[in-house]
């Protein structure tokens, strides 16, 4: 009951603080010296943000042990049993090498 209590305040929270936003109108900038820091600040908070969500996330999955025997994972796809979908049937018979004196290592005469 108590998570589910939070998960709704959280919700009623944003959306008041959606609605109480003002509108961003392309005309409002500040003035001064300081506009030609406003795009430079958007993209170091961002690079900060996502940054530093994506570090504590992998520090996350470290301690959750994700990365652990990393190098034995990466023989789990040949383990799987599934059908090949990909080599034509043709290419698996032996009889059209046994007929054909030009791929028995006979060298074909032009001519």
């Amino acid at each position: 009951m108590t998570l589910r209590r939070g998960i709704g305040t959280l919700a009623l929270a944003a959306a008041v603080l959606l609605a109480m936003a003002a509108p961003a109108w392309a005309h409002d900038q500040p003035d001064g010296t300081t506009a030609s820091f406003v795009m430079a600040d958007w993209m170091f908070w961002t690079f900060v943000l996502f940054g530093g969500a994506s570090f504590l996330g992998a520090c996350v999955a470290w301690k959750l042990g994700h990365f652990r025997d990393m190098d034995d994972q990466r023989l789990v796809p040949l383990f799987i049993d599934e059908p090949d979908y990909y080599t034509p049937e043709w290419a698996f018979e032996d009889d059209e090498i046994d007929g054909d004196p030009d791929l028995n290592g006979v060298e074909a005469t032009s001519g």
